[in-house]
């Protein structure tokens, strides 16, 4: 259907409220909302976004808690200002984010200039999330931003040279592997991946701190060593990359994993929501962390066999 110009989506939406002076914490909330959904302060008033579902979504919400405040607030579809062409808000935003995208590249490039050994894994993994969290509000495709990815990416062949592939199989031999108590998804799955094709006599412990287990290998929790989300995948994925696992049912299922657990819809793969479920059920039901993951990691082989 052609769209025609009275149907076209108004370009900005424009927040416009006020507070009772007495509510100084709730203006701070807000003010820490706008923050966080890349919205641009106007010198003479309210806080401006460009218009999508996603930004309009969120400002309704916002201006239905500043009503709740006992505050006035509306959400307004703005064609245009008059003191502020497009072109010049447009490079507002563009400027944010070009401030962003500069202080990750500066901490990026101190990084890749340190010895592999000596490389702050959870600085990288830190990195990565801002990058994510900065890319979200990138809403006008900030030059900046594939020079991060390219950095991102230096810093992934780097750190992940394929030397867990190559290393011998006895490193990774009858050796036990540490996970965060109540597993989901993403753990259950990577628990699968790695007793089914990469230490068949692994034994699996729970803790939130990898250093009462100095001999486990640590996965998807944070630690300086180990395997987790790296970048935009999440454990399971990181682990068929390092150890090279090119089963083509194993890397449908990494799809499966991935939106289930980091919800982003990357590969449109709605398999694991079902799965997602089953497990949050169980954890509810007080089943303990070794049934849990038992009867998880089942799921997941009914699933590869189920993939035909």
């Amino acid at each position: 259907m052609t769209v025609t110009k009275s149907e076209k989506r108004t370009p900005w939406l424009l927040l416009v409220f006020s507070l009772p002076s007495a509510r100084a914490s709730q203006r701070v909330e807000v003010w820490r909302k706008l923050q966080r959904y890349g919205a641009m302060a106007l010198r003479s008033s309210g806080y401006v976004l460009p218009n999508d579902p996603a930004n309009q979504e969120k400002l309704e919400w916002l201006a239905t808690a500043i009503r709740s405040y006992k505050g006035q607030a509306s959400v307004v579809q703005v064609q245009a200002f008059d003191d502020l062409p497009d072109q010049r808000l447009r490079q507002l935003f563009l400027d944010a984010r070009s401030r962003d995208y500069e202080n990750l590249l500066r901490e990026l490039k101190k990084i890749l200039t340190l010895p592999h050994p000596r490389r702050p894994a959870g600085r990288l993994s830190r990195l990565r999330r801002q990058f994510q969290e900065i890319a979200a509000l990138d809403f006008f495709e900030n030059p900046l931003r594939s020079r991060v990815e390219t950095l991102l990416a230096r810093a992934d062949e780097v750190d992940s040279p394929k030397a867990a592939a190559k290393a011998k199989a006895s490193q990774y031999s009858g050796r036990a592997w540490v996970t965060r108590p109540r597993p989901g998804v993403d753990r259950v799955s990577s628990a699968w991946l790695i007793r089914r094709f990469i230490d068949p006599k692994a034994r699996f412990v729970f803790s939130d701190d990898p250093s009462a287990h100095p001999a486990a290998i640590p996965f998807d929790m944070f630690a300086p060593q180990g395997f987790g989300h790296r970048g935009e995948d999440c454990t399971f994925e990181t682990l068929r990359k390092e150890f090279a696992i090119r089963d083509a049912k194993v890397k449908r299922i990494a799809q499966i994993i991935h939106d289930a657990d980091l919800g982003d819809e990357k590969f449109g793969r709605v398999e694991g929501r079902g799965l997602d479920q089953v497990l949050i059920g169980w954890a509810q039901q007080d089943v303990p962390d070794d049934e849990l993951l038992r009867r998880g990691m089942e799921l997941i082989e009914g699933l590869y066999y189920g993939l035909g």
